[in-house]
């Protein structure tokens, strides 16, 4: 009996009838002829309400459901999540859903509405969007459910308990595949780079038709087969491309709610697939005071999985980079020359400076390109029109540091490096555009 009482809750439409009433009755105290009549309607209101809660506790199982989850969840971006739900019973039900959802999305105000037909199913659904790596548990999920006098509440609780994964963005990866891979698939921002000079992957002798490059006439071909033959090449392939992540104080920076560090992974693991799906090998390093996660560069089977169990298991570190220690490790774990994405961030020149030897050494080996960052804020800062002294000076300090940012990526591009000074929203597409460019170039 216990249990029955712990499940009943009351509606707003009961306590605004029962207000109601209440003011009756004060209202009778000062009328004649009021005080009978409120009498009958507090028994109709009672009456009204006895028989709402034996239509909702009628039945020992009232409603049945399920909660569907995707097995992994993909960090910042909106994963579908759907509640299966079951009328038991030959009534009309008006449902309010609260799911118990996950302590890291802060949800507070969740709740759901919806009609169940007598023995009737309804499939609803909602997104969430995960911010940080790791462990999401759900709880309960609690069905409030009503008849339509709308007075009492039952709460059905469905044992739901469940814990999912949340691993770097899968479905960005899988888009980008797909816009990369496909022959016939297009996206704003994807450029379609036009190939320079050739590579040595010598692939067949075909017949020649018009469009062909002629000077890839092979004569000796022709001259046997009395017809024009020219030699076809395919994109060099096996070529190692590194990911290496800083991952130290630098990278805890938030926008929009996820930090540089979570962008650099969700770049890595879309580069990873792309490079593997053009046949290239793709590895992973991370750093901050000391080398973190490293896979050496490979093509063999479950080499995605191992970069994306390892990106996932990446935390933060509130210590400064050791570059010394990367270009040791450079220098021991990648033995071959490959293609290296260095994800970092510099918000000074001084920064720069002082890590430009290293880079310089590395750009020597391999070849490096470095990744860093905008500060999106302040580009809104100094579109931002000043409306007193205070804010000029706010402008003018937004300005100088958007300056030095060009000014690194130039010092950068004037030393032989490659750099992608991006918005940390453009990361994936402005690194696959570079990628993509190198490969047209034939540049390692």
């Amino acid at each position: 009996m216990s249990g029955i009482f712990k499940n009943i809750y009351l509606s707003s439409r009961f306590f605004v009838l029962l207000s109601t009433l209440i003011l009756w009755f004060c209202t009778a105290f000062f009328v004649n002829g009021m005080f009978l009549p409120g009498i009958y309607l507090l028994i109709i209101f009672s009456a009204f309400t006895l028989l709402d809660f034996t239509w909702l506790f009628s039945k020992k199982v009232l409603i049945q459901g399920n909660r569907i989850v995707p097995h992994m969840l993909s960090l910042s971006d909106d994963n579908q999540v759907e509640i299966m739900l079951r009328n038991l019973s030959s009534r009309f039900w008006h449902v309010d859903i609260v799911d118990e959802l996950p302590e890291q999305l802060q949800v507070r105000d969740f709740r759901m509405m919806i009609e169940l037909l007598p023995f009737g199913n309804e499939k609803v659904s909602y997104k969430i969007r995960p911010l940080s790596r790791g462990v999401y548990a759900f709880g309960l999920l609690n069905i409030f459910a009503m008849s339509k006098l709308k007075l009492v509440k039952r709460r059905v609780q469905l044992p739901l308990e469940q814990e999912v994964k949340v691993y770097p963005s899968i479905v960005q990866m899988k888009k980008f595949e797909l816009y990369t891979i496909s022959k016939i698939a297009r996206v704003h921002g994807i450029k379609k780079m036009r190939r320079i000079g050739l590579s040595y992957e010598f692939e067949q002798i075909k017949s020649y038709v018009r469009g062909d490059d002629v000077r890839q006439i092979n004569w000796k071909s022709t001259g046997r087969n009395q017809q024009l033959m020219i030699n076809q090449f395919e994109d060099e392939k096996s070529q190692p491309i590194y990911n290496i992540i800083d991952k130290s104080r630098i990278m805890l920076m938030p926008f929009n709610g996820l930090s540089l560090l979570d962008y650099a992974i969700n770049s890595s693991l879309v580069i990873s697939n792309v490079a593997l799906k053009k046949y290239d090998k793709a590895g992973l390093v991370t750093f901050s005071d000391k080398i973190g996660a490293v896979i050496k560069a490979d093509r063999k089977h479950g080499q995605l999985q191992s970069i994306l169990e390892a990106l996932y298991n990446q935390k933060e570190r509130d210590l400064e980079a050791n570059y010394e220690l990367l270009y040791y490790g450079v220098r021991n774990l990648i033995k071959t020359r490959s293609l290296i994405f260095l994800y970092t961030n510099f918000e000074s020149i001084y920064g720069l400076k002082r890590v430009l030897p290293v880079l310089r050494n590395i750009n020597k080996q391999h070849l490096l390109i470095v990744v860093f960052f905008e500060n999106s804020e302040l580009q809104e800062i100094s579109r931002r029109k000043a409306m007193d002294l205070k804010g000029v000076y706010t402008q003018i300090l937004a300005e100088q540091a958007i300056n030095d940012k060009m000014a690194m990526a130039q010092e950068l591009n004037n030393l032989g490096i490659q750099t992608i000074l991006t918005r940390p929203e453009d990361l994936s597409l402005n690194t696959i555009n570079k990628y993509l460019e190198i490969k047209s170039r034939g540049m390692i």
